[in-house]
Parts: C-alpha cells; structure tokens; sequence
C-alpha cells in the first residue's frame, strides 16, 4: 500500500486530498500546524487505520519514519485576509517549508508535488493564463508575500528536479471552491454566501467587471491526482476556464440564497489581479483532464454545507 505525506492536510484542498487518496488506496499521513486549517476538515479520518496525523510546522524540520513514496505539499495561508494577517509566516512555509520538504523527498526517494498558484502571474498582461507566461508581479506589493513565496517554491522545486534528479510535479491551482472553505477567508464566494444568508449587504470590490475561473474541488482534486501520477515535471495550469466577471458571482449568490441583500461596492484592493482564466491545455492533453461539474451543481453543494454550518454553530466562532 503506497503511503503519501500531505501537509496542510486539515485545510480546504488538504483535506479533500486526503479523502482522495484514501479512496485509492493509500496511507496517508496528514500534517499541519493548524495555523489556518481546522481540525473538523479531517476528523472524519481519525478512526482509520490508513489515516494519521501530525501536527507540525513544516518551517520547522521535518521527519516522518518508514518509507514514503509521495509527499504533497499544501501546507500555506493561501487567501489575501490570511497572507495579508501573517506575511512573514507566509514567505516562510513558501520557502523554508518547501524547501524542508524536498530535502525529505531526496532522503525519501519520494516524488513530490507542491501546489503553485495562478497568482503567480500577478495581475496579467496576457489572457488566458498559459503555462509559458512569466507573469507580472509586484514583489514588495501586499500581494508580493504570497506571490513570491509561490514562484520561489517552483524555483527550488525545478533546482531539486535539475540538480538532484529528484522526481517533482508542480500544480498551478486557479480559483477553486466548495465545502470545508472557510466563510471569513476574506474570498469572495465564501464572503458572498455568507453575506447573503445573514442578510448583510454584499461587497464588491471595484466595479466587479474583474473577473475570476471557479473550479469546483472535486474536479481540481482529480486534476492533482493525475498529475502526480503522470510522467511530467513542468508546471501545469488545473483549473475551470469559465471566466464570469465578480459582479455575475454576486448575483448568482442572491439568486440562490433568496437573500434581500443589496450589493455595495468597496475600493479596488492594491494588485487585485483584473483578469483570471487558465489556458489547460497542458492538462488536457498530458492528463486527460477538464472539469466536469458545472458551477450551479458546484454553488448549490457548497450553498448547502454553508447552510449548515452555520445553522448547527452555537456561536460565530465555530464556522469562521
């Protein structure tokens, strides 16, 4: 049975990737440090037997006994209220984390995959996003900490790749939703849902005409596990290409929820990216991926877990 290491597994994407891999048949070992990730994303695993966890910060160095055949790393803030509330923390699980981690998959013989982001190419002067675009960064912007801490991981990652012969996988995740989101991530579907089911005003940065890709989780989890099964080591975009504007999102929210709420509209925040749409054809043709659930399946089972969340906390807390 393979045994793979995810880190920032009791976050969003973390989590879900551990119930993945445990359907196929892995042992996981899920690590965190809890500085974002919450615990109830995986207590569902912690009665199985191919499930274990160790909370950690993987800035810290980082030992795992036995053999490992995989390692994935997620472990990061990852939305502007998080990398913006904790920079230095940010840059440091983009760098010394990463960098922790391929030293485990070299001493391992392990391959591993690390999650990149579309931010990574800033506010962009090409569109749709290709995998060959460079990017366009601000580095000492608000945005840079996490920005830069992504294109330092894919630097080091190619460098074990080069110099080391190590076998690496790097992932490049557009906007992706659904549950286990947290609803104070300061993202703009959570922030929406939860705006409309307290009945709140709905915020708008801008005029909304930005635009962003939703990818439902199931498809982007699908989109990894490919990925790090295939034989290529070059970054590959995973990510829905139906662009919508914000503005279109926020409607879509009222619509769903029935909400009285009124949208309202709040400055541009600094570097807030104007265009987001991944080109995949890379991971068409190498991975024989696309998404396959629509946004209104996606919206309305995330609609869903929203709802309950908050309708079964006994107090705010417990669903932020």
């Amino acid at each position: 049975m393979p045994r793979i290491l995810i880190t920032g597994a009791a976050g969003f994407l973390g989590s879900h990737l551990c119930d993945k891999f445990i359907a196929q048949g892995y042992r996981v070992i899920g690590m965190d440090n809890l500085l974002t990730g919450k615990l109830r994303n995986i207590a569902h695993l912690f009665p199985l037997s191919e499930f274990e966890f160790y909370h950690h910060d993987v800035t810290k160095f980082v030992h795992v006994p036995g053999k490992l055949d995989y390692i994935l790393h997620f472990a990061s803030p990852a939305s502007p209220i998080d990398y913006l509330k904790m920079p230095i923390q940010t840059m440091k699980v983009g760098s010394l984390g990463t960098h922790n981690l391929l030293g485990l998959a070299l001493a391992k013989k392990a391959r591993i995959l690390v999650a990149s982001t579309s931010e990574i190419y800033g506010d962009p002067t090409i569109h749709p996003q290709t995998e060959e675009y460079w990017g366009n960064v601000n580095p000492i912007g608000p945005r840079g900490v996490y920005d830069e801490a992504k294109r330092f991981l894919e630097a080091m990652t190619m460098a074990y790749h080069n110099f080391h012969g190590l076998q690496t996988r790097i992932v490049r995740i557009f906007n992706t939703y659904g549950p286990r989101m947290r609803l104070n991530d300061g993202r703009a579907l959570p922030t929406f849902f939860r705006q409309a089911i307290k009945g709140e005003p709905i915020t708008v940065f801008g005029d909304g005409t930005q635009t962003r890709s939703f990818c439902y989780v199931s498809d982007l989890v699908e989109g990894i596990y490919r990925l790090l099964l295939s034989d290529y080591h070059l970054p590959v975009n995973i990510g829905n290409p139906e662009e919508i504007p914000i503005l279109q999102l926020a409607h879509e929210v009222v619509d769903f929820t029935g909400t009285a709420s009124k949208i309202i509209y709040e400055p541009l925040p600094t570097d807030d990216p104007k265009q987001r749409q991944p080109d995949i054809t890379k991971a068409q043709t190498l991975l024989n991926w696309a998404p396959t659930v629509s946004r209104q399946e996606g919206m309305q089972k995330t609609y869903n877990y929203f709802k309950a969340i908050m309708a079964n906390a006994e107090n705010e807390s417990e669903w932020l």
